[in-house]
């Protein structure tokens, strides 16, 4: 890795960590970077979520605040989305590498599509809330939450483009909370997940290392700018990058 490729993928650690800690989808900003450099979709893949763990670590430890009170939740979250992740890894290695090629551009697609209508979701999610009332919602989102939360991490065990999207989304749905303190639970809950994947990743797959040291550096760092400061940038904007680099993410791979 060149030292101009070395600082574009420190630079995208740190996009996709600040990304992550406000809404996910932070790793429409890596792969892509990660394949421009020359790395096989799969390692490009491993290496991302490895990478990013620190990132979700810290955008996690930025919304302590926001955190207290929610113990048992995310411990109850927690184990059910640690199971999805684990499976979402095993498919990850077990279908043939061509599958992943034709899978992740449908992926990064409807992740796009999840980023470009989460204005109008969450429109909807306030109020049908508010429609509800004060008994509209299971204070612990039930079993529909804890399904939805399973195959949600499945999907961010194998890939995990807009996997915050979709934890907000249901979650949002579900519990009858505030969105920065379901935000809270998201970063944490991305962590575990991120964390399971890359546990099961070190002991059998292959990595590139350099570029998960950059990742990592660069997300950790990106996980506090996103917690202290990414509160006050434009929704509009973050949708805008991610959804042009996603686009970018998609002609690449379907050019290779």
């Amino acid at each position: 890795m060149s030292v101009w490729e070395s600082l574009a993928v420190f630079a995208a650690g740190i996009g996709a960590g600040t990304i992550n800690t406000i809404v996910g989808s932070g790793t429409l900003i890596t792969f892509p970077v990660l394949l421009a450099t020359g790395l096989p979709p799969v390692t490009a893949n491993v290496s991302n979520t490895l990478g990013l763990v620190p990132g979700s670590l810290s955008g996690a430890f930025g919304y302590r605040r926001e955190l207290r009170g929610q113990r048992a939740r995310v411990l109850r979250l927690g184990a059910v989305s640690a199971v999805g992740g684990l499976a979402g890894a095993v498919l990850l290695l077990t279908l043939p590498s061509e599958s992943f090629d034709t899978i992740v551009p449908v992926l990064i697609g409807l992740a796009l599509v999840l980023v470009v209508l989460q204005p109008r979701l969450a429109a909807a999610l306030r109020k049908r809330r508010e429609a509800a009332g004060a008994d509209g919602a299971d204070p612990d989102g039930g079993p529909a939450l804890a399904g939805g939360m399973l195959l949600a991490s499945a999907y961010g065990g194998y890939f995990g483009a807009a996997q915050g999207v979709l934890y907000l989304g249901l979650m949002g749905l579900l519990l009858r909370e505030d969105l920065q303190r379901i935000n809270a639970v998201k970063n944490v809950i991305a962590a575990i997940v991120n964390g399971i994947a890359a546990v099961f990743f070190l002991f059998v797959a292959e990595f590139d290392w350099t570029a998960v040291l950059l990742i990592a550096a660069g997300s950790a760092l990106g996980g506090q700018i996103g917690a202290r400061v990414g509160r006050r940038l434009p929704p509009a904007v973050l949708r805008g990058v991610i959804v042009a680099v996603g686009t970018v993410a998609i002609v690449q791979m379907l050019l290779r």
